[in-house]
């Protein structure tokens, strides 16, 4: 039996014309959560980087880990 996976690319702002994120994983809305609640040290908790404004869905993790480098060019 093969299992759906769906990976996710997001983008996170600051505020508007703030600090932008991109990242990748497989459970967005846990993900936004340990971001909105600083869980994770690192840049998104120094720069307050944690409001959702984009995502896109992907069957493959391939292909999201493409979008997902060819958007932080």
């Amino acid at each position: 039996m093969k299992t759906n996976h769906q990976y996710v690319v997001y983008l996170l702002a600051s505020k508007i014309r703030g600090t932008l994120y991109i990242g990748i994983t497989n459970d967005l809305q846990r993900r936004v959560y340990e971001h909105k609640k600083a869980m994770i040290q690192g840049f998104t908790k120094k720069y307050r980087v944690h409001k959702l404004v984009y995502f896109e869905s992907f069957q493959n993790i391939n292909e999201a880990i493409k979008r997902e480098k060819n958007l932080k060019k």
